[in-house]
């Protein structure tokens, strides 16, 4: 069995693409039955978010079956946008996404709670087993390391504080500007809390859930709007924020043209940040409207990368030795087993010398020869399994074993090798 990690994400596939694979949390249970029923699986989870879609998984197969089951997913040939990692390249490649060093953002924090929800899931639906559970578990650490002894963690920057920034940098100000934020989840409240530091002059908040848009006016001053409303009140927004769970687009190109006429064609900036896409993709070509998605900010990502590269690196050697060590514990843990066993046989052997022991005491043996007749008993009991399996070892062409169990018994005074006592000198 080995351990998988295959997916894309926003440097192997465009957004058009990513949307088409990316899995609904609803949808998650479903999906892992499905994965882990797949013949070869013994263990899944599944990482879904604006900006990738990972499977990891033990599995005994090459990992073509993982493979063809995301690819019909969106019915598509991945080839070229699919990459695949085994063994160690995969636990790496796992320590490097928690860590934030595989992200859009370099460094961006939300990343480590989307590995740990992908986590949770996978447990949850029962697909987690004891292999893939070190794994991510051994992931949380390392992160939590990367991030306290490197500042690749200060300051962070999230997509929504980028996606703030350049609406800052374009033509609106934000002072002056009615900003509308479509969605009620965490990249909402992020984008949030940077309009308000931002001091944007008003904020409208629509969601399907009233509820939630209301919580979230509440805390940031602005105003909750029920979404079929959007109609209404799309027209007053200057700037526009998405970022839904929905798997259609919420916003088309004929609402948006009914705003700018209604906004006699006031230019409108449109940030969707939601994967699969909130707004439809033709908005983009109305003469008045300027739409950026996830992907068009990967050139102001490219100064924030341009900072953290020092940080990155020393990150970097945390994860180098974070896979070494994880590795050393799967060593260790393939012994698990057979020690186990080992220890069960002494036991039985030792309960068995001694219950006969206590009988020959009973019917009077002298002890001394009871204690020397236990003795023999328990030491060939001991030594006669391991010995047998040694010799066989040996003659299968693993001498390595008989050396190494020559280096663990030699008594400490004992001398390296059988070298003869040197001469005596004259």
């Amino acid at each position: 069995m080995s351990l998988f990690a295959l997916g894309i994400n926003h440097q192997s596939a465009p957004v058009a693409l990513r949307e088409r694979v990316a899995f609904a949390e609803h949808r998650l249970p479903e999906a892992l039955a499905s994965l882990r029923a797949l013949p070869p699986v013994r263990e899944a989870a599944l990482l879904s978010t604006c900006n990738r879609t990972e499977l990891y998984a033990i599995a005994d197969d090459d990992g073509r079956a993982l493979a063809d089951w995301l690819a019909r997913r969106p019915d598509a040939d991945l080839s070229a946008y699919l990459y695949v990692h085994r063994g160690s390249e995969a636990a790496r490649h796992l320590f490097r996404v928690a860590t934030g060093l595989d992200s859009l953002v370099l460094g961006e924090p939300q990343i480590l709670g989307q590995v740990k929800q992908a986590w949770a899931a996978a447990r949850a639906a029962g697909t987690l087993g004891s292999r893939l559970d070190r794994l991510f578990q051994h992931a949380f650490v390392t992160a939590k390391r990367a991030r306290s002894e490197t500042r690749i963690g200060n300051s962070p920057v999230s997509v929504a504080s980028l996606a703030v920034r350049l609406a800052q940098e374009s033509f609106a100000r934000l002072s002056e500007s009615t900003v509308l934020l479509i969605g009620a989840g965490e990249t909402i409240e992020l984008a949030a809390r940077h309009l308000v530091q931002a001091d944007a002059r008003r904020l409208l908040v629509a969601n399907r859930t009233l509820a939630h848009a209301q919580a979230l006016a509440s805390r940031h001053g602005g105003v909750a709007l029920p979404l079929p409303d959007l109609d209404r009140h799309l027209s007053q927004a200057d700037v526009v924020f998405s970022a839904t769970a929905s798997r259609e687009p919420v916003l088309h190109r004929a609402q948006v043209e009914a705003a700018l006429k209604a906004r006699r064609h006031k230019p409108m900036l449109l940030m969707d940040l939601a994967v699969p896409r909130d707004i439809a993709p033709d908005v983009g070509e109305l003469k008045d409207a300027y739409l950026y998605t996830v992907d068009d900010l990967e050139r102001a990502v490219e100064d924030n990368r341009r900072n953290r590269r020092e940080a990155a690196e020393a990150a970097e050697a945390i994860i180098d030795l974070q896979v070494s060590r994880y590795h050393e514990m799967l060593a260790a843990s393939a012994f698990h087993a057979p020690l186990k066993l080992l220890r069960a046989h002494g036991e039985r052997a030792r309960a068995e010398a001694l219950a006969r022991a206590r009988q020959q005491l009973a019917a009077g043996r002298d002890p001394d020869a009871v204690l020397e007749s236990l003795a023999h008993t328990l030491t060939n009991r001991l030594l006669h399994a391991p010995t047998a399996a040694v010799r066989e070892t040996a003659a299968g062409g693993h001498p390595e074993l008989a050396r190494a169990l020559e280096r663990a018994l030699r008594p400490a005074h004992a001398p390296a090798d059988d070298a003869a006592d040197p001469a005596p000198q004259a």
